[in-house]
């Protein structure tokens, strides 16, 4: 039966998705450029193998429409036989990339694929693709959701009140992120994962100095007065500090079959072992991960304690700690490396950033399991479980 493995991964060093910000002067289609380059340079593959490129993108307008992972793959100097596609899935895009290229070397169709993201936040920002005074839901949705869709922060701010997370436990968490990605940036951790782009290196919202004291004095990110009369129970607690940043930045991996992998002399990183997308509340909309979860625990037949590592996407503190709370999972055992609250969050390149870090830091701990999943917008979550091989 065939496999599916991770020979390489790798992404940018992610920058301030502001004008001000590292990679600001950087096209997206080069950034993704860049990635895949560095993958093929790194696995020493020829790409003329490479059977698919499959990128996530978020916002597909403007530097980043008509379809952004064609031209970056044309960009690396991939042959113009490669093919290229891009998909969304909101945050979750290039892990579904991921999913998809996996999913395409079980089933036969694939050989040598590519799983990729980007996002220029700073050129392209969020929302671009919706022109004002456009709805990009319809009447339907007007309909099935009378009292209105909200935004994710108000999303966060009532995954907070339900389960019951204090402005304390969110901060706390989020100085824990910093410190912890400080702290991988300072042993050298990053190094094997990181390809370095015109003299930027390093991420550069990583904040060694973060303490609850400074967060604590930060204010409300999300405060509204209809939603406060609409959500009594919100107590207005998520914040710029315990929150994602927004940013620039690329990622990639390279993904075959164990077969072609030892024809071609490449080293396993990880086997994909199990895959689950689930829908949830689009309200509460961050909750996906929770039943993802257990839905790609349950088709790995596997617990949660036999989980050694998890990478669960910090959009905002409360969607991880909310999801600690219904899995039980041992905290000491999540984002390792520091999380997106501290790296950073470039919406569709996250999900293959998530699994370079996840990957490389499986090989430095000696995980045998690994899980990662990702809430997305509209109630959406992916979720697979990793083994090392």
């Amino acid at each position: 039966m065939r496999d599916a493995v991770i020979v390489e991964a790798v992404r940018t060093p992610i920058g301030k998705g502001k004008p001000n910000g590292s990679l600001a002067h950087v096209h997206p289609v080069e950034l993704l450029a860049h990635t895949l380059r560095s993958l093929v340079e790194r696995s020493g593959v020829d790409p003329a193998l490479i059977d698919d490129v499959i990128g996530g993108t978020v916002d597909q307008v403007g530097e980043q429409a008509m379809n952004t992972t064609r031209y970056a793959a044309l960009s690396a100097g991939f042959p113009e036989t490669v093919p290229a596609t891009t998909v969304d899935r909101q945050c979750g895009s290039s892990q579904q990339a991921v999913h998809f290229a996996a999913q395409g070397v079980l089933s036969g169709a694939y050989d040598l694929v590519v799983a990729c993201g980007v996002e220029s936040m700073s050129r392209v920002p969020m929302w671009s693709n919706v022109p004002p005074g456009k709805d990009p839901f319809g009447p339907g949705i007007a309909a099935r959701y009378p009292d209105g869709l909200v935004p994710q922060g108000v999303s966060a701010e009532l995954i907070a009140a339900k389960w019951s997370l204090t402005r304390e436990e969110m901060d706390a968490f989020a100085v824990s992120s910093h410190q912890r990605a400080a702290a991988a940036w300072e042993k050298g951790l990053f190094d094997a994962e990181v390809a370095p782009l015109g003299g930027v290196s390093r991420d550069e919202c990583v904040r060694p100095g973060s303490t609850p004291e400074i967060l604590a004095g930060l204010k409300p990110a999300y405060h509204d007065p209809v939603f406060a009369e609409r959500f009594p129970q919100i107590e207005w607690n998520v914040t710029a500090g315990n929150a994602s940043p927004i940013n620039d930045g690329a990622s990639a991996v390279l993904i075959t079959s164990s077969e072609t992998a030892a024809r071609l002399g490449l080293r396993p990183l990880a086997r994909l072992h199990s895959f689950a997308v689930t829908g949830s509340d689009p309200v509460l909309m961050l909750t996906g991960v929770i039943p993802a979860t257990e839905k790609v625990l349950r088709r790995a037949n596997l617990s949660i304690d036999d989980i050694d590592l998890f990478e669960v996407n910090e959009a905002f503190a409360a969607v991880v700690l909310a999801w600690r709370q219904e899995t039980g999972a041992d905290l000491s055992r999540v984002n390792v490396h520091g999380g997106a609250i501290a790296l950073g969050h470039p919406l569709g390149a996250s999900g293959t950033r998530l699994t370079t870090t996840l990957v490389h830091a499986m090989r430095e701990r000696g995980a045998r399991y690994a899980l990662q999943t990702m809430c997305e917008a509209g109630g959406l979550a992916n979720a697979m479980v990793l083994e090392a091989v």
